[in-house]
């Protein structure tokens, strides 16, 4: 039988501010082990942090360090540990999870009484194509959780119009760590043009940008295209091997304006390397909502090449061509290219992103003793699918 504490439905006193005589919030988020979610804390070293965040509990069979799938979506692994904890605050992670099992997991919460906070960073997944089963489980969780928020107000209003519910905007946080946002960048000659498929993530598509890229590039005095992709691109086992892909990398090696480089996964500090060494990134998205690469050229004021898609351009540094459902025109990215020639995007130093975590850790205390102080101030009215299972408790639309 799963262990439910009477500490899961303890007084609302024993959380408090800072210096109050309370204890910060205990969060369970999923997941803590990200550096968005890692950057959501105080930066200030003296300074009394208003939540905590717990670790992400050990996934059973996983390697250290893994925290997908995340026991905390578990309703029997909720009830288990209830009253190590004062909120959930879900980022990402929920695809591991089917709409039933997230009702169950709904449930178990509100019989502990414990409120859910949602950031709905994703509005279309990445990396999923078919979206249907993700907007299903949006469909349950944003009604259900007791606080929203999102990171841009284009976002905002899509949630608003699907839902009925407006999130409060809460911006990005710096990726690049702070030493290095806003840092004087490495001298280079030329113009560097990066284009980075990575791991050919689902929402990549570069095939139908490879070629009026590269022709643009080759407009523009001066300028190199570095394509940088993973190893296992090469490797017809991979399971997102594409064809398209490996053939678009061999006929690139033999063009005199670009370099490819095919090599292991980067490191954190070699990624940042990169991105202070290229003067223009290129992100071939199919779809997205928001992205932690912008974020990280924002850091480190290099700037973006992308299609119109998302709340991307609302993040800032962001050079759109066009919808992504068609190949961009090369006279498009050369004039965008030559954009990004003559000035730097606006810059961003390491006081500001230190005074907006700052500002953001306010901001998600104030929104977790709220949520705290509202489950404790009584039932609520029962109107979503886990209903019959949450008798006692359950969710309010606000």
């Amino acid at each position: 039988m799963p262990r439910r504490t009477a500490a899961a439905l303890g007084p609302v006193e024993a959380v408090g501010p800072p210096g109050g005589g309370g204890r910060p919030v205990r969060v369970l988020s999923v997941p803590s082990d990200h550096s968005y979610v890692q950057h959501l804390l105080d930066p200030d070293p003296v300074a009394e942090q208003g939540f905590v965040l717990l670790p992400d509990p050990p996934v059973p069979g996983a390697a250290p360090g893994v925290w997908w799938p995340h026991p905390g979506l578990d309703a029997a692994w909720v009830l288990e540990h209830a009253g190590e904890f004062d909120v959930v605050h879900v980022h990402f992670g929920t695809e591991s999870k089917t709409v039933e099992e997230l009702v169950e997991w709904l449930a178990a919460l509100r019989r502990t009484r414990v409120p859910l906070v949602l950031t709905v960073h994703d509005i279309s997944h990445p990396h999923l194509r078919d979206q249907t089963s993700y907007h299903e489980q949006l469909d349950v969780l944003v009604p259900a959780a007791d606080a929203l928020l999102t990171l841009t107000e284009g976002a905002a209003d899509v949630v608003e119009r699907r839902w009925g519910r407006r999130p409060q905007v809460v911006r990005h946080p710096h990726v690049v760590p702070l030493p290095l946002v806003g840092a004087p960048r490495p001298r280079h000659e030329g113009f560097r043009v990066g284009l980075h498929l990575k791991s050919l993530r689902t929402n990549l598509d570069p095939v139908p940008v490879i070629d009026p890229l590269r022709e643009a590039v080759r407009r523009v005095e001066g300028a190199r295209l570095h394509v940088h992709a993973h190893s296992e691109l090469l490797d017809e086992d991979f399971g997102r091997y594409d064809p398209r892909v490996a053939d678009a990398l061999r006929t690139l090696e033999d063009d005199p304006v670009v370099e490819v480089h095919v090599q292991p996964r980067m490191s954190d500090p070699q990624l940042w390397d990169y991105l202070r060494c290229i003067d223009v990134s290129v992100l071939t998205y199919a779809w997205a909502t928001h992205s932690g690469w912008v974020e990280a050229c924002r850091d480190v004021g290099t700037w973006v090449l992308a299609p119109d898609v998302g709340h991307l351009l609302e993040q800032g540094g962001v050079l759109a061509w066009g919808r992504p459902d068609e190949p961009p025109s090369v006279d498009r990215l050369h004039d965008l290219l030559e954009v990004a020639r003559d000035r730097r995007p606006q810059a961003i130093s390491s006081k500001d992103r230190f005074d907006q975590r700052r500002l953001l850790a306010a901001r998600h205390t104030e929104v977790y003793r709220q949520v705290i102080r509202e489950r404790a101030g009584g039932a609520r009215v029962v109107d979503g699918p886990w209903a019959g299972a949450a008798r006692e408790d359950g969710p309010r639309r606000r």
